[in-house]
C-alpha cells in the first residue's frame, strides 16, 4: 500500500514514532508493539512535516494547504491552526528550551513562531532564492540555526538577526534537501544532502567542506548524524539507507528494506534507535546496543566514556550507606578525550590497564595516569585472566596473541575457520559460525571445540569454571587443566576437537543473560527480564527486580555489594554478603567442615539465606540446625520427620495450617495420638471421622458429632452419629436440617416406640403445612388413625400408610 511517509519523529520518552502522510493523516505508532496509538485526519493534502513537543503533549504539523496545526496527542484535540506561509510547508524545528517553532516553506522564507505569545510571528528570515527544504537548531548554541535550500546554499542564522551570519555555497550541487548539526561538542560540523546524489560534511567555523560521501544512485533525501553513535545515516530515492562512519567517512553498511523511496529520518537522543520513512511505510531500527561503556576495577574505581570523553569515579566506603536500589551520589572526574569513538571499554583483570576499542583500533591506557601504553589495529581485543597476555582479532583470518605487550614469536593459534569474535579469560576463545574453539594462551594449542552459538564466555577467577552464554541458554562447565596437560604431554589431543574429557558440563541455565561475573563458584548476572540473579549450583536466586535494563558492573567484597548500572551511567548497589558466597562456594565443593568454620563470619540476617541454600543442596538436617526462620524451620522439621519440633512450633503459633500439615504427616507415619491432637487443634473434622471410624472409637465419634453440630457441619455430624449408632442424634440432626421425612422414615425403620414415630410424623405434617402443602400433609397417617376413620373422612387414597399389614411390611 502506498503511504508516502513525508515526515517522522521520535517521542523523547515514550516508545512512539510520529509519521506524517501524503494522504493528509498523521499517525503515532508504538515501535514496541508495532501498533497504531493514535490516528488524526488533518487535511486532504500532504502533511510534509511534523514534530513532537513533549513538554506540551503536542504534535506540530505543517501541510500543503499552508497551515500549521497543533494537536494534543493524548486527546487528539486540535489546539490551534493558522496559515503560516503562502506555499507548501517543508520543515519544522522545535527550539530545545524556549517556546519557539521554526517553519520553512516553498515561499523561500523561514519563520519563527512563539506559542507562549498566542503563536505570534516573531521573525521572518529572508534571503534564500528557492524552496527552503530543511531547518535545524544548533544543539551547541540554540540561538542559531541552519537552513538548507534548493538554491545550492546553506545559511546560518541567529535569532533576532534579519541577515544570515554566513552562507555555505555549493555551486556544483543541485541544491540541498536536508541539513543537520553534529550533536556533540568536539566538532563544529553540519551535514547536507543533495539531488546530486551526494552527502557533504561541512565545518561551519572554517566554512569549508570537510568530506563528500558518494554512493547513492539517486537523489539523497536526507543525511543526519546519529545522536549517540559515531554514524552518519543517509537515505535516498534509490530506496537505500547507507550507514557511514562519522570519523572516517567510510561506508559501513547499506540497507534496503524494499519499501521504495526513502524520504525522512529521525534518531532518538540517548538511544541507538533510528526511524526512516519510505513510500510504502516506515521502519524503526536499533543500531548496536544500549550497553554503557564503563568498567570497574577490583578496588571500586570506575572508568566510563561519553562519546569520546573519558571520565572516572570511585565508589568509596561512604557510598555504601545507600540502600538497595538507590542511585549512588558519585563524583566524576574528566580524564581526557580519545581519538577514536569507543565501542568497548574494559579493565584488565588486575585493574592496572584499561583497553578502549573502536574504529577498528585498540588503545591500552594505564588506569591510574591514563597514559597511552599500546595501540594498534584490531576488530576485537581480549585479556587473559593473568593480565600478562592479550589477543587481538585483525580480521576473520588473523588473530594475534601478545605477551607483556609484545607479539609472541611462537605459540600463535592456527585458525582453521573464520574468527567472528574473541572472548578472553583462562583460555582464549574464538567464536566461529556455530561453535567456539578454546586455545591455550601460552602454547596456542586447541584445548576444546564446543558446538554452541556463543554470545559471551565468562571465566571464574581461579580458572576452573566457565559459563558459555547463548541467546536463550547458558552452560556452566568445569575445566580440568591437569587432564588437558596430561593429554598434551602424551600427544593424545585431537587436532580438530581438542581434549574432550577436560571439560565437564555442570548444569545449564534457562535464562537470557545480559551481563555477569563469577564470584568464587557463584555466578552473578542481570537478565533480559530485568532481574538481578545469582547462580549457586544451577539454582537461580533472585536479588532484585528492575524497571529497565541494567548491566552488571561488578562485585566488591569489601562492601558486600553488587553494583549495576543503566545505559545513562546511573549506578546502584544491592547487598550480597561475601561470607554467604564463600559458604556456598565451599559447600558446593563438598567441604562441610570448612563451611562450619565459615559460619562464624555469617551475619545473623543472612542465616535464612544460608539455610535455604543448604535445603536446596539436600542438607536439610544442617539447614534445620541453622535456620531462625519459623516457617522454614517448621517445613524442615516436617521433611526430616522431626515431629516433636514441628509440634512445638505449631503450638507456639497455633496455626491451623501447620496443625493440618502435622496431622497429615503424623497419620501417614502411624503416630495416631499426635494426629488426633493435630486434627482437633485445626478442627479437621473429616480427618477425625476417618481416624475414629478406622478404630471404631464410639466415644470419639459421639464427641465429634457434637462438635460438628456446633460448627454447623451437619453432614459430618450425621456420619459420625451414624457410625456411633446414635440414632437419636441422627434424628435430631435430620429435624434440625429440615429433613422431617427422613427423620420419620428413620424412626419407623429403627425405633419400636410408637409415640416417637408419631412425633416424627407430626413434625413432618407441620413442616408440610408450613410450606403450603396441606393436601399432601393430610394424606399422612400415624398409628392413631385407622383405616375406618380414614374412610369416614372420605380419604380415597393415602400417599403413605404407615399402618401396613405385617404380611406386607418390609423390614428395612
Amino acid at each position: 500500500m502506498k503511504l508516502d511517509i513525508k515526515g517522522i519523529d521520535f517521542h523523547p520518552t515514550e516508545p512512539w514514532v510520529l509519521t506524517t502522510l501524503y494522504s493528509g493523516k498523521i499517525e503515532i505508532w508504538s515501535y514496541e508493539t508495532g501498533t497504531v496509538v493514535k490516528t488524526i485526519d488533518v487535511t486532504n493534502v500532504p502533511v510534509r512535516a511534523g514534530k513532537f513537543v513533549a513538554r506540551k503533549n503536542w504534535v506540530v504539523v505543517g501541510s500543503d494547504d499552508f497551515q500549521i496545526r497543533v494537536y494534543n496527542y493524548n486527546t487528539g484535540e486540535r489546539v490551534t491552526q493558522f496559515e503560516a506561509h503562502p506555499d507548501y510547508i517543508r520543515s519544522i524545528a522545535i527550539h530545545p528550551t524556549r517556546p519557539y517553532v521554526l517553519t520553512s516553506s516553498d515561499d523561500y522564507t523561514v519563520k519563527l513562531w512563539n506559542w507562549d505569545n498566542n503563536w505570534k510571528l516573531e521573525q521572518v528570515f529572508e534571503g534564500h532564492q528557492h524552496y527552503v527544504m530543511s531547518v535545524a537548531f544548533n544543539p551547541k548554541d540554540s540561538n542559531t540555526f541552519a537552513s538548507a535550500c534548493l538554491d545550492k546554499t546553506v545559511k546560518i542564522w541567529s535569532l533576532g538577526s534579519r541577515v544570515p551570519n554566513f552562507t555555505l555555497l555549493a555551486p556544483e550541487s543541485k541544491g540541498f534537501n536536508y541539513v543537520d548539526y553534529y550533536p556533540h561538542g568536539d566538532k563544529p560540523y553540519l551535514i547536507t544532502s543533495s539531488d546530486d546524489k551526494s552527502v557533504k560534511v561541512w565545518d561551519y567555523q572554517t566554512k569549508s567542506c570537510v568530506a563528500t560521501l558518494e554512493g547513492h544512485s539517486s537523489n539523497v533525501s536526507f543525511a543526519v548524524f546519529h545522536s549517540e553513535l559515531p554514524l552518519i545515516i543517509s537515505g535516498s530515492e534509490d530506496a537505500s539507507i547507507k550507514i557511514w562512519n562519522s570519523n572516517t567517512y567510510k561506508l559501513e553498511k547499506s540497507l534496503n528494506y524494499s519499501m521504495e523511496r526513502a524520504w525522512c529520518v529521525a534518531t532518538k537522543k540517548g538511544s541507538s534507535l533510528m526511524a526512516v520513512g519510505f513510500d510504502t511505510g516506515h521502519v524503526v531500527v536499533k543500531l548496536g546496543d544500549d550497553k554503557p561503556l564503563l568498567s570497574m576495577d577490583p578496588m571500586g574505581k570506575i572508568i566510563y566514556s561519553k562519546h569520546t570523553d573519558i571520565y572516572s569515579s570511585v565508589i568509596k566506603a561512604s557510598d555504601t550507606q545507600s540502600g538497595d536500589g538507590e542511585i549512588l551520589p558519585l563524583t566524576h572526574k574528566e580524564l581526557g578525550s580519545i581519538e577514536i569513538f569507543p565501542s568497548t571499554l574494559k579493565h584488565s583483570p588486575n585493574g592496572r590497564f584499561v583497553t578502549v576499542t573502536g574504529d577498528n583500533e585498540y588503545i591500552i591506557y594505564t588506569a591510574l595516569a591514563w597514559r597511552n601504553k599500546m595501540y594498534g589495529p584490531a576488530l576485537d581485543f581480549v585479556w587473559a585472566q593473568d593480565s600478562n597476555y592479550y589477543a587481538i582479532r585483525e580480521s576473520a583470518s588473523s588473530v594475534k596473541i601478545y605477551k607483556n605487550f609484545k607479539e609472541k614469536t611462537s605459540g600463535q593459534i592456527d585458525l582453521v575457520y573464520a574468527a567472528d569474535k574473541l572472548f578472553g579469560g583462562t583460555l582464549l576463545t574464538v567464536k566461529s559460525d556455530g561453535f567456539v574453539s578454546l586455545y591455550n594462551w601460552d602454547t596456542g594449542d586447541l584445548v576444546r571445540r564446543i558446538d554452541v552459538e556463543a554470545e559471551d564466555v565468562v571465566w571464574s577467577e581461579n580458572g576452573e569454571l566457565v559459563l558459555i552464554v547463548s541467546s536463550e541458554t547458558a552452560y556452566a562447565l568445569r575445566f580440568d587443566k591437569d587432564i588437558f596437560q596430561e593429554h598434551l604431554n602424551n600427544g593424545t589431543t585431537d587436532p580438530q576437537e581438542g581434549c574432550e574429557d577436560c571439560f565437564e558440563v555442570l548444569y545449564d541455565v534457562q535464562d537470557q543473560i545480559v551481563s555477569g561475573q563469577w564470584v568464587g563458584d557463584v555466578f552473578i548476572y542481570t537478565s533480559s527480564s530485568n532481574r538481578l540473579n545469582y547462580l549457586v549450583g544451577g539454582s537461580i536466586n533472585n536479588l532484585a527486580h528492575f524497571d529497565k535494563t541494567m548491566y552488571l558492573l561488578g562485585y566488591l567484597p569489601r562492601d558486600n555489594k553488587v553494583y549495576v548500572a543503566d545505559k545513562d551511567i546511573n549506578i546502584v548497589s544491592y547487598h550480597l554478603s561475601l561470607s554467604v558466597l564463600e559458604f556456598q562456594t565451599v559447600v558446593l565443593r563438598g567441604d562441610l567442615d570448612q563451611a562450619d568454620e565459615l559460619m562464624t563470619n555469617v551475619d545473623s540476617k543472612d542465616i535464612p539465606k544460608i539455610a535455604r541454600f543448604l535445603e536446596q543442596q539436600g542438607f536439610k538436617e544442617k539447614a534445620l540446625e541453622l535456620t531462625n526462620d519459623t516457617e522454614q524451620k517448621f517445613e524442615l522439621a516436617i521433611e526430616t520427620m522431626n515431629l516433636n519440633l514441628a509440634q512445638e512450633i505449631a503450638e507456639q503459633e497455633n496455626s491451623p495450617h501447620k496443625w493440618k500439615k502435622l496431622g497429615d504427616i503424623a497419620m501417614a507415619s502411624w503416630n495416631l495420638k499426635l494426629a488426633n491432637e493435630a486434627f482437633n487443634k485445626c478442627k479437621d473434622y473429616a480427618s477425625l471421622l476417618l481416624l475414629y471410624t478406622s478404630f471404631n472409637d464410639l466415644a470419639g465419634l459421639k464427641k465429634l458429632s457434637d462438635k460438628c453440630i456446633k460448627a454447623g457441619k451437619f453432614n459430618l455430624a450425621f456420619s459420625s452419629a451414624w457410625a456411633a449408632s446414635d440414632l437419636t442424634t441422627c434424628s435430631e440432626i435430620l429435624l434440625k436440617t429440615d429433613r422431617p421425612a427422613e427423620a420419620a422414615l428413620l424412626s419407623k425403620a429403627y425405633e419400636e416406640n410408637d409415640t416417637t414415630i408419631d412425633d416424627k410424623i407430626c413434625q413432618w405434617k407441620l413442616y408440610l403445612n408450613g410450606i403450603g402443602k396441606e393436601k399432601l400433609s393430610s394424606r399422612l397417617l400415624d398409628k392413631k388413625q385407622n383405616k375406618i376413620e380414614a374412610a369416614a373422612e372420605k380419604i380415597e387414597e393415602t400417599l403413605i400408610d404407615l399402618e401396613e399389614e405385617s404380611s406386607e411390611s418390609v423390614d428395612v
